[in-house]
């Protein structure tokens, strides 16, 4: 019975340390998640997220949309856009993100793709030599907000210098979609810390 007694209070305490651990990385990520730079860059990195046949998702199209108006307002000079295909569909991230750039009215020649990817270490990784190819030494990372934190992290740890631009028109809004991707990152964080992957 006493050892029964002692691996019932080591389960309990691990629970305990995993919840404490988990609230603090949520509180990390949340506190971070406002944070937005002001200054110019050499480029916005955007980061992928999916497509529909050929079309940017909705939460895509934010951070598209968040991309163009920083260039627009010239904040930065060009927009790198990442990501690769998925097996279902007809373009990669980077070629359907770079379309509706250039049909939004952003020159061509101001988008370039790193179009292999298919997450977030990918992303970053893959479009280190992207930015180095084409003279661009600062970026400011396009996202939703709760992927800030983690993004951040991995852009430093891959080299990039980077800075956060949230998208502030995010569809993670209501509690019922941003309580998901909060629980969604604190996992993906602690997995990244742990492994790296």
């Amino acid at each position: 019975m006493g050892l029964v007694r002692r691996v019932y209070k080591l389960i309990v305490a691990l629970v305990v340390l995993a919840l404490l651990v988990g609230g603090g990385m949520a509180v990390d990520i949340w506190r971070f998640a406002g944070q937005s730079a002001s200054g110019k860059a050499d480029a916005a990195l955007v980061l992928g997220a999916a497509v529909i046949g050929s079309t940017p998702t909705p939460v895509l199209v934010e951070r598209l949309r968040h991309a163009a108006d920083l260039f627009e307002s010239g904040q930065v000079r060009r927009i790198v856009v990442t990501g690769g295909l998925s097996p279902e569909d007809d373009l990669t991230e980077a070629q359907a993100s770079k379309n509706w750039l250039v049909a939004e009215g952003v020159p061509a020649d101001d988008v370039l793709l790193e179009d292999k990817s298919r997450t977030t270490i990918q992303n970053l990784q893959f479009a280190k030599p992207v930015l180095e190819e084409n003279g661009l030494g600062s970026v400011l990372v396009v996202s939703d907000p709760l992927h800030m934190r983690r993004a951040l992290m991995i852009a430093g740890r891959v080299g990039i210098r980077a800075e956060p631009s949230p998208t502030p028109t995010s569809k993670y809004q209501s509690w019922q979609t941003t309580l998901p991707f909060l629980a969604r990152e604190v996992w993906f964080m602690g997995q990244y810390l742990v492994t790296g992957m």
